[in-house]
């Protein structure tokens, strides 16, 4: 006790030990305690100690603290007393660095405590396995430990978190920690783990880090929100920065429309925080990540596609035409719009169209304009005017025809301030800076637009009252011959350079004024001092280029004469190597690595991004171009036109390949539109074919149901159900139109055979009467009189040669029975016998007549029915055919339900089987033979009907 009263400032029995005796008892305490109160309370005095002796505590208690971590975990006060030591031992406090050591040698104590934990990555994972607990006073310490050991040995910890199993994954949970103490630290981890470490980036950022993170951003209240917007905005732009995978997984997230509300600046500005200023310029860099010029091409069309279709694109022109925003945030915003807008026409087109809240309105380009050419701006402020204007005609032929038509005759209106006139303004003012902006911003007007450049050659200027105007181009070299500032003089040249590159025209517009060609001479042909060196190489670029765009349409002024005259007044090695002073200057690579002009103060503001690309194209072929012979050139020309002659050849054919490409695309496009229409057919006929099939089987069924009534076997309850959308009225109505058919059949059967009947009787009566009268006596006369008649009759009607026979046995009965009466009377008198005889043979023969008409009639009925008879055998052909085919369809239906009765036999006898089994198994089994044998004797009387219907 009287130990650990001396450590916890009681006053000692004895001398007091010293620090490092001290610390060694601790250690040894913590090494060898059995109990855990013991090493609990020595842990907490070498806490104590540690800042004070802290190269003590951490040379001799390192080891044995990490080893309390591993063995004492359960303890969750030793365990945060032990990281709060190793946090006090690694950690460089700056009081102490104050006030003891000097900062290097703290910084490497440090270092090298750090480098000594983490020799054993097990240590590191040791630590992070202390964040999977919840208690306050062991998670806190651990972040806190890891975040220094980051800050201190950043590269080595990184790789041995990434290996660590779900190591990444323990850290981001403290994003989610409802403690914001933790929340906060957890984000400085964070910001320290990502730095430079692309593996990581991707890691946490699809463990949801970006969801996690703008999350925190809304509900600390975005721009207005404190330190912990900021922490986020920093981790997000570590996670963005270079890494184009997790840029690409940020913009398919829909996160870039989440970032709009940040900009949603008030009316009222006044009074902008420094918390808020630095929260809103994290959040332009954020954006200018997206769209940085260094991303691929793919990626940052696709994010300023994005941003113009979220309006963040119209948020950032609202803060930039905004009163009261501070400059620095003025000017970020100027510089993220530029990206932004930068080769994309879209947005190009949207800035184009904005104008400023002003009275009367003016464009947002105007606006700028006339801060950049103002010297009272600040420098900061021209150059991200400048870097704006020059993203905003970038690829934007349409933008640099509007600025050039600012400045043509035709166009200017004396009431307004255009573009053009800030541009020509800027240019001749008395400001160096303002001169060499506007040459830039004139230069990008023209950049790669052959037709910009010719018709910037119309431009006059009136330089003075009483005096003729003058063009553009004359008082260009007019300012360049008067000895102005070398800024001026540097940005009057690059214009001029870019203005006649790959411009024959303009070539022969320069050169037909005599003084400029004896400047440039003379001005390369000195020696200046080492500020003019860059101005000679600029003139020795602008010659070189007269010499390789020169169409020759000027005698004094030609290729060969020109070169003649560099090599009589400077000498071709001279002119070359004043030629390469240019980019041997030592801001020449600095403008070439990035668009944006960003420099250190107005004086070294000498070279364009864009420029520097010209001079690179350049610079070999003028030099070719300048020691290239005669000949040489001839054989040049001569090349050219055989190449020409190629290119027009190919031209053609590539003209007729594109005819060819747009015939072969109708073709397509044709066929396509038959194949569609193939289509469109085979679908209706495949519909109607389905119809047909539907039809049939309905039809078929409707058969079926027919041919079961006919034969007696649709007697069963299954009549009245619904058969395949067949209803019960539509079979009754059906069934009705068979029983009316029937009916006739059989009326038509019943009439046929009463003329049948009819028929044979009238026959049997003629047979039978002509029996009778060959069985008596004939007389003479009257056979005579009677075959005379007949004869007669005979002649008259030939068409009833049926009935003659009938009337001859008719005559042969009357003479019969005239000869009976003749033998019973006696001798009676001949002519009353004859009248008698007369009379009977006109009253037989109108009944011979009368028979003959019903006879005929009879014989047109029996045509009649004998064509019905044959109408109706037909129809019973036709139905016995149908018949026939109803059983053949029946005899297939009932072998299909034998076959179905014998897998049902078969599933029956499997079923118990397995039932038996189960009951030999001892399971419980519903015994369902009863149903099963009531269905199958149902079964079985219906199968008997039908064999009695058939």
């Amino acid at each position: 006790m009287n130990f650990f009263r001396g450590v916890m400032g009681g006053q000692p029995a004895g001398p007091q030990p010293s620090g490092a005796e001290t610390i060694q008892k601790l250690c040894d305490r913590v090494a060898s305690s059995t109990l855990l109160e013991d090493r609990r309370d020595a842990v907490r005095a070498l806490k104590s100690l540690s800042k004070k002796y802290r190269l003590e505590v951490g040379t001799q208690a390192m080891n044995h603290l990490l080893q309390i971590l591993q063995t004492d975990r359960s303890d969750s006060e030793i365990i945060g007393y032990a990281l709060d030591t190793l946090f006090n031992i690694i950690c460089n406090d700056e009081e102490e660095e104050q006030d003891e050591n000097p900062q290097k040698q703290v910084d490497d104590l440090g270092v090298q405590f750090t480098d000594k934990l983490i020799q054993e990555p097990e240590n590191v994972t040791l630590l992070l396995t202390m964040l999977e607990e919840f208690d306050f006073h062991v998670r806190w310490p651990g972040v806190k430990l890891l975040t220094i050991l980051l800050k201190n040995q950043c590269v080595q910890l990184q790789a041995i978190i990434l290996v660590s199993p779900m190591g990444v994954s323990r850290l981001m949970d403290l994003l989610a920690d409802s403690r914001e103490v933790i929340r906060n630290d957890g984000l400085l981890l964070l910001q320290q783990l990502t730095k430079n470490n692309a593996a990581i980036q991707k890691i946490v950022a699809f463990e949801n880090a970006f969801e996690r993170l703008l999350d925190i951003i809304t509900e600390e209240g975005s721009s207005d929100g404190g330190i912990v917007v900021e922490d986020c905005l920093i981790l997000l732009l570590n996670l963005l920065r270079n890494n184009s995978s997790n840029q690409n997984f940020f913009k398919e997230g829909s996160y870039i429309q989440r970032m709009k509300p940040w900009f949603e600046v008030g009316d009222d500005n006044s009074g902008w925080s420094a918390q808020k200023v630095t929260n809103l310029h994290l959040m332009l860099q954020l954006v200018r990540v997206m769209v940085s010029p260094t991303n691929s091409p793919g990626a940052t069309a696709s994010c300023q596609k994005s941003m113009f279709q979220c309006g963040l694109l119209q948020q950032l022109c609202t803060i930039l035409m905004a009163t009261g925003v501070p400059a620095d945030i003025l000017t970020e915003t100027i510089n993220t719009v530029s990206e932004v807008i930068r080769g994309s026409q879209v947005n190009q087109d949207f800035f184009a169209s904005v104008n400023a809240p002003s009275n009367p309105p003016r464009p947002a380009i105007v606006v700028l304009l006339m801060s950049m050419v103002n010297e009272r701006q600040p420098f900061v402020l021209r150059c991200a005017v400048l870097y704006c204007f020059q993203c905003f005609l970038y690829r934007n032929q349409k933008g640099q025809g509007e600025i050039v038509a600012t400045l043509l005759p035709s166009t200017i209106d004396a009431n307004s301030i255009s573009a053009g006139q800030l541009l020509c303004g800027g240019l001749f003012s008395a400001d160096s800076l303002s001169n060499w902006c506007a040459a830039v911003a004139l230069a990008h007007a023209l950049q790669d637009n052959l037709t910009q450049k010719e018709q910037l050659l119309r431009v006059q200027l009136a330089t003075s009252l009483g005096k003729p105007p003058v063009s553009l181009l004359q008082q260009c070299t007019n300012i360049l011959s008067q000895g102005s500032k070398v800024q001026t003089r540097v940005g009057l040249l690059m214009l001029l350079c870019t203005w006649i590159s790959n411009c024959p025209i303009a070539v022969t517009h320069f050169l037909h004024n005599q003084e400029n060609v004896p400047f440039l001479t003379g001005q390369i042909s000195e020696n200046l001092g080492e500020d003019e060196r860059l101005v000679q190489g600029l003139c020795a670029l602008l010659l070189g280029i007269c010499i390789y765009h020169n169409d020759n349409s000027l005698e004094n002024y030609t290729k060969e004469k020109l070169k003649q005259l560099i090599e009589k007044r400077i000498g071709k090695e001279n002119f070359v190597e004043k030629l390469s002073f240019i980019t041997k200057h030592e801001l020449y690579s600095r403008a070439a690595q990035k668009p944006q002009p960003v420099f250190p103060s107005p004086e070294q503001m000498l070279f364009d991004h864009e420029f520097t690309k010209l001079v690179k194209d350049l610079e070999g072929v003028i030099t070719k171009a300048v020691h290239k012979s005669s000949e040489e050139e001839k054989k040049e020309e001569e090349t050219k036109k055989t190449i020409e002659q190629h290119d027009s050849i190919v031209t053609q054919y590539k003209e007729l390949i594109r005819e060819q490409d747009s015939q072969l695309q109708e073709l397509r496009e044709q066929v396509s539109s038959m194949s569609s229409q193939k289509e469109l057919m085979q679908s209706s006929l495949a519909q109607q074919l389905s119809q047909i099939q539907q039809h049939k089987d309905q039809y078929n069924l409707l058969k079926l149901k027919l041919g079961k009534d006919s034969q007696g076997q649709g007697g069963s309850q299954a009549d009245g159900a619904q058969v395949n959308g067949l209803q019960t009225e539509e079979l009754g109505q059906l069934r009705e139109e068979v029983e009316e058919l029937r009916r006739q059949q059989a009326t038509l059967h019943s009439q046929l055979g009463e003329k049948e009947t009819l028929i044979s009787t009238l026959r049997s009566g003629s047979s039978q009467e002509a029996g009778d009268a060959t069985g008596g006596p004939v007389h003479t006369d009257m056979t005579q009189e009677l075959e005379a008649l007949r004869s007669q009759i005979q002649s008259q009607q030939a068409e009833i040669s049926q009935l003659q026979t009938e009337r001859t046995e008719l005559l042969r009965r009357a003479e019969a029975k005239s000869s009976e009466a003749g033998v019973a009377g006696g001798s009676s008198d001949d002519s009353a016998l004859l009248a008698d005889l007369e009379g009977r043979l006109a009253a037989q023969t109108s009944e011979t007549d009368r028979l003959k008409a019903e006879v005929q009639g009879l014989t047109e009925g029996r045509a009649g029915m004998e064509q019905q008879l044959a109408s109706a055998t037909s129809t019973v052909a036709i139905l016995q055919a149908e018949k026939a085919k109803l059983q053949g369809e029946l005899q297939e239906s009932k072998k299909e339900q034998d076959d179905l009765l014998m897998l049902l036999a078969d599933q029956d006898q499997k079923i118990h089987s397995l039932k038996q089994k189960l009951k030999d198994l001892g399971e419980a089994v519903d015994d369902d033979d009863d149903l099963r044998d009531q269905t199958d004797d149902d079964y079985d009387e219906e199968e008997d009907d039908e064999e009695k219907d058939d």
